[in-house]
């Protein structure tokens, strides 16, 4: 079929609000051109205007000047319609964007609503009590066996401080040591030092010449001499 007839052509897609805020803007920008051109002639028509004497010539110019003007302000009008249109549909963006921004938060707060929702479906608020008070439980009996485990034995408990004291004190007087316990070689005085030295002898002392060390030849003939 397709042979026959042809493919149908496929479909423009859809101009958007951004395409035609495009478009509105470059007429905006055409239209401006306009203006300023028809500014350009009634500044010359203007100059023409004063060096002319009144007449039918410079009425001529007047009256193109006055046709230029009216022109003029159509294009200016055209300039506001196409500005506002322009500035509506831009608003209109705006709105569609902040409406789809927020339905995508409310479909992610709906998702994140049903997950909770799910989530907590598997928790039990008793048996988290439960778990609370076991845990209470066990940290008391960890207490109570760190506290066994560090009693001290065969100390009784009832004693009193000052009691010890004064049988410590007591008990320094019976083990108080006497001379005659102390061992002989420890009773003996040490012997006492001399307190000076000897003086040194009065007058200069003598030097006396060293003799000097024998050479090895001389060492050899000693014995020789003594035979």
């Amino acid at each position: 079929m397709n042979r026959l007839f042809g493919a149908g052509k496929p479909k423009a897609p859809k101009p958007t609000l951004n395409d035609a805020i495009a478009s509105t803007e470059l007429r905006v920008g055409t239209v401006e051109a306009k203006i300023k051109k028809l500014d350009g002639e009634l500044i010359r028509c203007r100059e023409q205007m004063s060096r002319m004497r009144d007449g039918p010539g410079k009425n001529t110019v007047k009256q193109k000047a006055l046709r230029i003007l009216k022109q003029k302000k159509m294009y200016e009008d055209q300039r506001d319609q196409l500005t506002q249109q322009s500035f509506n549909m831009e608003t209109t963006v705006f709105a569609t964007e902040n409406i789809s921004n927020t339905m995508s938060t409310i479909q992610a707060m709906q998702d994140a609503n049903k997950a909770l929702k799910k989530q907590y479906k598997n928790i039990d608020i008793d048996k988290i009590y439960d778990i609370q008070d076991e845990m209470a439980d066990l940290v008391e009996q960890a207490n109570e066996v760190q506290e066994l485990m560090g009693r001290s034995y065969n100390v009784p408990d009832d004693l009193d401080e000052q009691d010890l004291e004064a049988e410590l004190d007591a008990l320094g007087d019976d083990l108080g040591l006497e001379e005659n316990d102390v061992p002989s070689y420890l009773n003996n005085p040490e012997p006492e030092m001399p307190d000076m030295l000897p003086d040194a002898p009065d007058g200069a002392i003598s030097h006396q010449p060293v003799p000097d060390k024998p050479t090895e030849a001389q060492a050899s003939a000693e014995p020789a001499v003594r035979m």
